[in-house]
């Protein structure tokens, strides 16, 4: 193979302003990859709702405030140019050339109870893509060869870095939904960035009746994406006597409920909302972090839970078998991000835009 030519220096874009959205576009050093490390050229990194919370130090749950100067993104896809010192490439599930993706998880420890029991998308010990580790909106990135994604032949690199994140986040809260073919699932957030994957996967991989909620300039995009119905969120010129969401839940599954419900959204008032869409038997899937302080889920009296034996689960992200089948399937056509390409110096307006509930869909970076 011919010597790659890797600069001293790359462009990133860092938050220079961290606690409001603010992103600037500075020249970086390009990092050496050290033993059990690759240096991967990025081509395209996808934006995710969760960078601004990063950004905006928005979450309670993150120990510390972002620091000015971090680079964001957990996204990313793009080709291996250089792998760590001699010793660590014999092992090395990656080689020069290979075309990877790197997750919100950027790396695992493989050693702590949740990494040895195969949970590596909660280690005890994990790095986060974006967050006190070098993210992926920038152009030269360091990774752990045995902690990256292969990206399968025949699915474009833009097509690929949403699935790194909301596609593997919404495969397997999916799959923990408990939810079998025919049965209803109703997705909350439905015509965002994960939840239109998550429709996609739902009823074409899965075969799950899907309710999709969400403000009614989605609908087109949710039921594109193969939802059974729709329902948009209330509005304030709505009539007073106007059906409630459950309401209409309740009337399209014949007065049951649905068998589960995937909160993708961050509003509390969407966890408010959960409990009472679910049949006897029923389970939520909590996703989506509220900003700020997270309210617990008003309606789980637990009187409801034992009389109609619900459950609650949490779901982050998925693990790395999980990442591996989410691209196949994305490979195959099953499901296709609604995205647009925007360039890196463009992150700040994409940034207000998804703030202010205005993104369809997923914008990927290019970032050449």
């Amino acid at each position: 193979m011919a010597d790659i030519h890797i600069p001293k220096t790359h462009k990133a874009a860092v938050y220079d302003k961290p606690g409001s959205i603010s992103t600037k576009i500075e020249m970086v050093e390009t990092p050496t990859p050290g033993p059990g490390e690759v240096l991967v050229n990025l081509t395209h990194s996808g934006v995710c709702h969760s960078d601004i919370g990063v950004m905006k130090s928005d979450w309670v749950s993150l120990p510390f405030p972002t620091q000015p100067g971090q680079v964001g993104g957990h996204e990313g896809v793009g080709k291996i140019v250089a792998m760590g010192p001699a010793g660590s490439a014999a092992a090395s599930p990656v080689k020069v050339g290979d075309r990877v993706g790197i997750k919100w998880i950027s790396a695992t420890c493989a050693s702590c109870p949740a990494c040895l029991a195969g949970h590596d998308g909660i280690c005890f010990n994990q790095k986060i893509s974006g967050y006190y580790t070098p993210g992926t909106f920038q152009q030269y990135v360091l990774a752990p060869a045995n902690y990256v994604t292969p990206i399968p032949e025949g699915l474009g690199s833009a097509e690929a870095a949403p699935m790194l994140c909301a596609g593997v986040t919404t495969y397997a809260a999916l799959r923990r939904s408990g939810a079998l073919s025919g049965e209803w699932v109703v997705v909350l957030g439905a015509g965002g960035g994960l939840g239109h994957i998550a429709v996609q996967l739902s009823s074409r991989g899965m075969s799950h009746r899907v309710i999709g909620v969400d403000h009614v300039s989605k609908k087109d995009l949710v039921l594109e994406s193969g939802a059974e119905h729709f329902i948009p969120l209330p509005q304030a010129s709505d009539p007073k006597d106007a059906p409630s969401i459950t309401d209409q839940v309740l009337a399209l599954t014949g007065g049951l409920g649905a068998h589960a419900v995937l909160v993708l959204s961050a509003a509390n008032a969407a966890y408010a909302s959960s409990i009472p869409l679910l049949r006897f038997g029923g389970r939520v899937v909590c996703v989506g972090i509220p900003e700020g302080a997270a309210l617990p889920i008003a309606s789980a009296a637990p009187q409801i839970l034992v009389a109609k034996a619900l459950s609650i689960v949490g779901v982050a992200v998925g693990d790395r078998k999980e990442a591996g089948e989410v691209l196949e399937l994305a490979a195959r056509g099953v499901v296709k991000t609604h995205y647009r390409v925007e360039k890196m110096e463009k992150l700040t307006d994409v940034f207000e835009e998804m703030d202010q509930g205005r993104l369809r869909g997923r914008v990927v970076l290019d970032l050449a």
